[in-house]
């Protein structure tokens, strides 16, 4: 029998049972915890690990786990099944073509330029307000696009997704990484925030070049259609201004008036109905293509609440802490630049069974922070190293349900995405790496 890579479920449904085998072989462990007043978030305190009586998971609470998980998550499969409909209502309309058609043509002579703009737009958006998710919708678009340029789909992905994630993770304003681990270490953001611009857009740049270089295809069989002249009609143009209109207004909303996963929901959902009655697709057309776009999402959103259960057996069996003080506590005795890198590899570990972001600061920047002032280092190395690893191993960690869900959405089965990312991911790794150790002296 012909052995196959696993489906994602597999993938993560593994990663459930490892986490469920891993509490017989770790200490349950705490630390104690206090609410910080300027973030309204719990923190840990520093040196006060301890263990507590062994929380071993048993197979009920690791099948549990499975629906405890989708439900835990289900503000964000929620906001996937109405913002993927919501896309799909408009892709049936025929504005998406039209608009991706008629944008390429424009750009048919200078598709570079077109494929830098798409890179630096995405950056942007995951650089202010951590999209990530809402992009799980936008895969027709995508496959669309790729198609019509002769571009690997997974080059596509990358300059989507991945500049999105990259933005996230060199952005100074990120609310949900960089700005939340400098409040917690008790950082002015204006400190660093000329040094990490001037590597955000080091990345980017890099980034973007690399997919964009590597990302044709090559093969003789992917001939690019002829393009011809695409003007966008009336009701199509109403459309496509619905559409960004309401990207515009989530990302104002997130920023100006603190909105969630419902509010956004809301928001898709008024405007998939809106473009199916200004589509002619009639009431009952517009249901009948949200009814099929939900279809289309059910799968993207149970791999989001499973990888939610993966954190949530670790959470209950308390062996989070263990492991982040297991890797921590040996960086005390090692050299400055040899405490760096080792933090550096420490966070982009625990971002595995830590696929928060914004968790990862609350759990790990109060026990780095004293690290770094017991080597007599700047506290910018604590967010730094921080901030660079979570954010860049969103891109290949199958505990992230949302890069998951995307490459799912966009027929990417997880090995080809790694076999194509690969070498870009460590090439960013590496620029962040770099960017950490110059900074033990850029911030004396």
């Amino acid at each position: 029998m012909k052995l196959s890579f696993p489906h994602p479920i597999v993938i993560l449904l593994t990663f459930i049972l490892l986490a469920g085998a891993s509490s017989y072989f770790i200490q349950s462990g705490v630390y104690d915890r206090v609410l910080d007043l300027e973030t309204g978030r719990e923190v840990i305190v520093p040196g006060s690990f301890h263990t507590i009586e062994d929380q071993n998971a048993s197979l009920y609470d690791i099948a549990l786990a499975v629906p405890e998980g989708i439900i835990l998550g289900a503000d964000i499969v929620v906001l996937i099944l109405l913002l993927g409909g919501a896309f799909y209502v408009i892709e049936k309309t025929g504005a998406l073509q039209e608009g991706v058609e008629s944008l390429i043509y424009r750009f048919r002579t200078k598709k570079y330029l077109l494929l830098y703009f798409i890179g630096f737009v995405f950056a942007f958006c995951g650089a202010t307000i951590a999209m990530q998710e809402e992009l799980i919708a936008m895969a027709p678009m995508f496959l669309l696009l790729a198609k019509k340029i002769g571009y690997d789909i997974r080059s596509i992905i990358a300059l989507a997704l991945g500049s999105a994630l990259i933005g996230a993770s060199f952005s100074p304003v990120n609310p949900f990484g960089s700005l939340l681990a400098q409040t917690i270490a008790e950082l002015d953001f204006q400190e660093g925030l000329v040094f990490r611009l001037i590597f955000l857009i080091a990345a980017i740049f890099l980034w973007c070049t690399y997919h964009i270089r590597y990302g044709k295809l090559k093969s003789e069989s992917s001939e690019v259609p002829k393009l011809t002249p695409k003007k966008i009609s009336v009701r199509h143009s109403l459309i496509l201004i619905f559409t960004f209109g309401g990207i515009g207004a989530m990302a104002w909303g997130i920023v100006y008036k603190d909105w969630g996963y419902n509010e956004m929901s809301a928001l898709f959902f008024v405007v998939g109905v809106s473009c199916g009655l200004i589509g002619k697709l009639g009431l009952n057309g517009t249901a009948r293509a949200y009814s099929a776009g939900f279809s289309e999402m059910i799968y993207a959103g149970v791999i989001v609440g499973l990888a939610r259960s993966v954190y949530l057996v670790l959470q209950d069996t308390a062996i989070i802490d263990p492991l982040i003080h297991a890797m921590f506590v040996p960086l005390e005795s090692l050299p400055v630049q040899l405490a760096a890198i080792g933090l550096y590899i420490s966070q982009a570990l625990i971002h595995i069974p830590v696929p928060s972001t914004s968790g990862q600061a609350v759990l790990t920047t109060p026990l780095a922070v004293p690290l770094m002032d017991l080597l007599g280092v700047s506290r910018q190395i604590a967010v730094l190293t921080y901030q660079y690893a979570a954010g860049m191993m969103d891109l290949i960690s199958p505990t992230n349900g949302g890069m998951m869900a995307i490459i799912a959405a966009a027929g990417i089965k997880f090995n080809h995405w790694i076999s194509y990312l690969w070498k870009s991911w460590l090439i960013l790794m590496g620029l962040g790496l770099i960017s950490v150790l110059i900074a033990l002296f850029w911030f004396t």
